[in-house]
């Protein structure tokens, strides 16, 4: 009996995205959503190269719907990162993107903060003459401004892509030129203000510096005052007696057990002491001589 033929690629590759769309939307299993993307893709890719008319369409849909809810799946799992590659490897370049993939990269990028990623991405395909004669090409290009070149600050790069635009009318032109005129005014002041702020910032800190530095040299100086003024009561320390209390110190920690009971005599004697010659350090009142 003969085999029954397999269904056609477009045919099985949008079985595999209702699929995709049921886990990403009811389930919420997005990592299962990304595989039957990829495998809706890969079947598009290993079948029968679609030929023209109605079923080059279909495959051509189908996979840009594959695309998209895979990208939206890799979002919900904080895998924008792999984003444009992922999707470049089912277009390979830029410029074959379609506009709805490019329009959802250039929003996700946007809204995470790094439109940058998108600046090389849709330089390309938008200077593509293909992409020029597609219907959603004006809207691409106010939003490859909007969200990448003015966030950027790339003025003359935006200029020169709006002036450059045969597509664009000369009343489009001059509608994106005045938006692009508008966006570096802001910026130019934000940058003043920014300015502004870290010279604010910097003159503060050095107040704080200059106040530390007159604080620590009133400290030093005090210092030094005090260590002189304890080196002229120096040599009213009873000597003998300090020798003695190292002594005993050395004998108590090095050669005894302080929790032995015949160490607490030695400590009691240290004790005092030290007690005797703290007082002689803070008294500056002399003291006849010992003698021996």
């Amino acid at each position: 009996a003969q085999a029954p033929a397999q269904a056609p690629a477009p045919a099985q590759a949008a079985a595999l995205l209702e699929e995709a769309a049921d886990l990403l939307v009811l389930h919420r299993d997005f990592a299962a959503a990304v595989e039957k993307c990829e495998a809706g893709c890969d079947s598009l890719a290993a079948g029968p190269g679609p030929g023209h008319g109605p079923e080059r369409c279909d495959s051509a849909e189908v996979k840009c719907s594959l695309c998209v809810v895979g990208i939206q799946a890799l979002a919900e799992m904080n895998c924008w990162r792999e984003v444009l590659s992922w999707v470049l490897q089912y277009y390979h370049v830029p410029e074959h993107l379609p506009p709805k993939v490019l329009e959802l990269c250039i929003l996700l990028y946007s809204k995470v903060g790094e439109p940058q990623v998108m600046l090389e991405v849709g330089s390309s395909w938008l200077r593509d003459q293909t992409n020029k004669s597609l219907s959603e090409y004006s809207s691409l290009l106010e939003l490859y401004l909007l969200q990448v070149l003015l966030p950027l600050g790339r003025f003359e790069g935006a200029e020169e892509l709006v002036c450059g635009c045969d597509v664009l009318d000369s009343e489009q032109q001059l509608a994106f030129l005045g938006t692009i005129g508008k966006s570096r005014c802001q910026w130019s002041q934000q940058e003043e203000l920014r300015s502004a702020t870290e010279e604010q910032h910097d003159t503060a800190a050095g107040s704080v510096l200059g106040a530390l530095s007159q604080k620590l040299l009133t400290m030093l100086t005090l210092l030094r005052r005090a260590l002189r003024s304890m080196s002229s009561h120096f040599y009213l320390l009873p000597y003998k007696k300090m020798l003695l209390a190292t002594f005993l110190l050395y004998l108590v920690v090095v050669r005894l057990d302080p929790a032995s009971p015949t160490s607490l005599p030695f400590i009691y004697k240290l004790v005092q002491l030290f007690r005797q010659a703290w007082a002689a350090v803070l008294s500056p009142i002399q003291r006849p001589a010992i003698r021996e």
